[in-house]
């Protein structure tokens, strides 16, 4: 489903793209079996840059009330078991929440050698024109992930270190969202993937937060 987003977000052209489903998750592995703990959601983050400008970071994390605390995976060779307690967990909840914020970052290694010479904080306008489209993921095939509703979006301005020069100083922000994806009778197998893409309907990221 493509969603267009409050605030504008910038054309990106990402040269070398860091990809993590990264879920609150520690695994406890033995000779034949591994455990995964989804306390706290599962967590998701990519970076990547504006053309000639900032390298920027995407951090966000897909949460649900009560639904994945004290949630574990099990892997063995028998294959994949998802657990609260004793009781087996096979789907999603009805709705999650889909949080992620936008920020400007210095370039990692991965990106360093299209980096300028200066480092620049992302602007208003460069974050513009970006639209998201979510897609749930089962093996290779994706679909639409159906009803996407809007529940926050802010900017926030970051307060700078040098406080006696802040006038003299470009501005810096963190560009906030909140959605809800309806997510009943999707297996806890599937993933849930945003690419996000321009005006163009280039692809500029993607990303997927995966059990």
């Amino acid at each position: 489903m493509l969603h267009r987003l409050h605030a504008p977000l910038a054309p990106i052209v990402l040269g070398v793209i860091a990809l993590l489903a990264v879920p609150t998750l520690r695994a406890q592995s033995s000779r034949d079996k591994s455990v995964w703990n989804y306390d706290g959601g599962v967590f998701l983050a990519t970076e990547g840059r504006i053309p000639d400008g900032p390298c920027f970071y995407v951090k966000g994390r897909l949460t649900a009330p009560d639904f994945f605390g004290n949630l574990k995976r099990f892997d063995d060779d028998h294959g994949v078991v998802f657990r609260r307690g004793t009781e087996t967990v096979t789907h999603f909840p009805d709705k999650l929440l889909l949080s992620f914020v936008i920020f400007d970052m210095p370039c990692s290694d991965k990106l360093q050698l299209q980096q300028t010479s200066t480092h620049a904080y992302l602007t208003r306008s460069q974050v513009s024109s970006l639209h998201v489209s979510m897609y749930w993921k089962h093996g290779v095939e994706l679909r639409p992930a159906g009803k996407i509703e809007n529940l926050d979006f802010k900017i926030e301005r970051v307060a700078p270190y040098a406080t006696a020069l802040a006038a003299e100083l470009p501005e810096k922000f963190t560009w906030s969202y909140e959605f809800a994806v309806l997510s009943a009778s999707v297996p806890l197998t599937d993933s849930l993937v945003l690419v996000f893409r321009n005006t163009q309907g280039q692809t500029l990221a993607r990303v997927a937060a995966r059990l």
